[in-house]
Protein backbone atom coordinates (compact mmCIF):
# COMPACT_ATOMS: atom_id res chain seq x y z
CA UNK A 1 0.00 0.00 0.00
CA UNK A 2 1.28 3.48 -0.82
CA UNK A 3 1.50 6.10 1.89
CA UNK A 4 1.57 9.84 1.21
CA UNK A 5 3.68 11.94 3.60
CA UNK A 6 3.75 15.72 3.96
CA UNK A 7 6.26 17.73 6.03
CA UNK A 8 7.09 21.36 6.78
CA UNK A 9 3.63 22.73 5.96
CA UNK A 10 3.52 20.90 2.64
CA UNK A 11 6.88 22.08 1.27
CA UNK A 12 8.24 18.49 1.35
CA UNK A 13 6.06 15.63 0.10
CA UNK A 14 6.75 11.98 -0.53
CA UNK A 15 5.08 8.72 -1.44
CA UNK A 16 6.29 5.65 0.45
CA UNK A 17 6.16 2.02 -0.54
CA UNK A 18 7.16 -1.31 0.94
CA UNK A 19 7.89 -4.22 -1.36
CA UNK A 20 10.26 -7.18 -1.74
CA UNK A 21 13.17 -4.77 -2.30
CA UNK A 22 12.52 -2.96 1.00
CA UNK A 23 11.12 0.40 2.08
CA UNK A 24 11.56 3.48 -0.10
CA UNK A 25 10.15 6.92 -0.78
CA UNK A 26 10.02 9.17 -3.80
CA UNK A 27 9.70 12.80 -2.86
CA UNK A 28 9.94 16.45 -3.78
CA UNK A 29 11.10 19.57 -1.92
CA UNK A 30 10.33 23.22 -2.46
CA UNK A 31 13.09 25.79 -2.07
CA UNK A 32 14.08 25.94 1.60
CA UNK A 33 16.19 24.53 4.42
CA UNK A 34 15.04 21.43 6.30
CA UNK A 35 16.22 19.19 9.13
CA UNK A 36 15.32 15.50 9.14
CA UNK A 37 15.84 12.68 11.63
CA UNK A 38 16.52 9.07 10.73
CA UNK A 39 15.18 5.84 12.21
CA UNK A 40 17.17 3.60 9.83
CA UNK A 41 20.18 4.02 7.56
CA UNK A 42 19.05 6.09 4.57
CA UNK A 43 20.48 6.11 1.05
CA UNK A 44 19.22 9.33 -0.53
CA UNK A 45 19.61 9.93 -4.26
CA UNK A 46 18.88 13.25 -5.93
CA UNK A 47 16.78 12.55 -9.03
CA UNK A 48 16.23 16.15 -10.17
CA UNK A 49 17.94 19.38 -9.18
CA UNK A 50 20.73 19.97 -6.66
CA UNK A 51 20.66 19.48 -2.90
CA UNK A 52 23.06 20.93 -0.33
CA UNK A 53 23.56 18.55 2.61
CA UNK A 54 25.05 18.98 6.06
CA UNK A 55 25.64 15.52 7.49
CA UNK A 56 25.80 14.85 11.24
CA UNK A 57 28.99 16.05 12.91
CA UNK A 58 30.02 18.14 9.90
CA UNK A 59 30.08 21.92 9.63
CA UNK A 60 30.39 22.21 5.85
CA UNK A 61 27.61 21.79 3.31
CA UNK A 62 28.23 19.29 0.49
CA UNK A 63 26.55 19.55 -2.91
CA UNK A 64 24.75 16.56 -4.42
CA UNK A 65 23.55 16.79 -8.01
CA UNK A 66 21.14 14.70 -10.04
CA UNK A 67 22.16 11.05 -9.89
CA UNK A 68 24.35 11.41 -6.79
CA UNK A 69 23.68 9.55 -3.52
CA UNK A 70 24.56 10.25 0.09
CA UNK A 71 24.14 7.94 3.08
CA UNK A 72 22.89 8.99 6.51
CA UNK A 73 23.34 6.77 9.56
CA UNK A 74 20.53 5.58 11.85
CA UNK A 75 19.19 7.74 14.72
CA UNK A 76 20.79 11.05 13.69
CA UNK A 77 19.65 14.40 12.33
CA UNK A 78 20.86 16.02 9.11
CA UNK A 79 20.11 19.23 7.25
CA UNK A 80 19.39 19.88 3.59
CA UNK A 81 19.02 23.06 1.55
CA UNK A 82 17.12 23.17 -1.71
CA UNK A 83 17.94 26.27 -3.74
CA UNK A 84 15.59 25.04 -6.47
CA UNK A 85 12.82 22.44 -6.46
CA UNK A 86 14.38 19.02 -5.89
CA UNK A 87 13.19 15.44 -6.39
CA UNK A 88 14.72 12.50 -4.55
CA UNK A 89 14.58 8.76 -3.95
CA UNK A 90 15.27 7.45 -0.45
CA UNK A 91 16.00 3.79 0.32
CA UNK A 92 15.70 2.74 3.97
CA UNK A 93 18.15 0.01 4.98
Amino acid sequence: MLQVNEYFNGTVKSIALENAEGNATIGVMEIGEYEFGTATIEHMTVTSGTLLVQLPGETEWKTFNKGETFIVEKDVKFKVKAEMQVAYHCLYV
